[in-house]
């Protein structure tokens, strides 16, 4: 669809700026362009993945600026059009519905050509849970999630900067292991993502700090990572300036807090 095509500059241009303010004051114009292109192409893959592009980004960049209810309504849209796109493809939609047991069987029978399709709706879907503040609902949805992901890996390791093993590293390294943690899970899962981006794609250094790090209570690695972010040339990495961006006033933040860790 034409009209999809002309939107996919615009959110790859947002994901180039660097003023995080900006981004969260300015973009809900552009947030309510895409609804209601959506709302007349309901069924266009290409601009759900970009809607689910936009709201995933938008609700990190608000959480970035403080305003975590605001991100949490936006995940709600985010895992909205996320889902869409499992809904609308014979393929992908009965991931939704499938008993757990019968789900890995039909993640196994997608191919390479489901990758785009399949990590944008779970990434859209982390998204929502990751704003519902451990809520049984959401809790309840994170194994599938997590068959999703581990697809995806299976598939094309590399898909965005290697992100399906950020939800995985961050996933398993936020419990402890009495509680179902993995923690060398988690790191081998963080350390495949840096070698993926080169160490370009700063939410994964972040996370990294944040799950594994503090819950293996290792101040040196959680200072080193932090600091790596700080210290990252956001000009060497223009693309996706404004995640990076994002992961350094994390950064910032967290390493603000360090004494309170550990």
């Amino acid at each position: 669809m034409v009209i999809g095509s002309l939107m996919r500059p615009t959110v790859a241009n947002l994901q180039r700026q660097t003023d995080i303010d900006l981004v969260c004051e300015g973009t809900p114009a552009f947030l309510l362009m895409i609804d209601s292109m959506v709302a007349s192409a309901p069924n266009d893959k290409k601009l759900l993945i970009t809607a689910t592009q936009a709201f995933t980004g938008y609700a990190a960049a608000l959480d970035a600026c403080s305003k975590p209810d605001r991100a949490a309504t936006v995940s709600i849209k985010a895992r909205l059009y996320g889902l869409s796109l499992l809904w609308n493809s014979d393929d992908l939609q009965r991931v939704c519905t499938l008993p757990l047991s019968d789900l890995q069987q039909t993640l196994t029978d997608l191919d390479r050509g489901d990758v785009d399709l399949l990590f944008w709706a779970g990434n859209g879907w982390a998204t929502w849970i990751r704003h519902q503040e451990g809520s049984p609902e959401s809790l309840a949805q994170l194994v599938r999630v997590e068959q999703i992901m581990l697809r995806v890996l299976e598939l094309d390791e590399t898909c965005y900067y290697g992100a399906a093993h950020l939800f995985l590293g961050a996933y398993y390294g936020s419990k402890p292991p009495l509680l179902g943690g993995k923690p060398e899970a988690s790191r081998r899962h963080f350390e495949q993502a840096l070698a993926i981006s080169n160490r370009q794609f700063l939410p994964a250094l972040v996370l990294y700090a944040q799950t594994y790090a503090r819950m293996a209570f290792d101040r040196e690695l959680f200072v080193d990572l932090l600091q790596e972010v700080l210290d990252f040339p956001l000009e060497s990495q223009p693309d996706i300036a404004l995640a990076n961006q994002v992961a350094k006033r994390n950064a910032a933040r967290l390493l603000d807090q360090t004494d309170q860790f550990f």
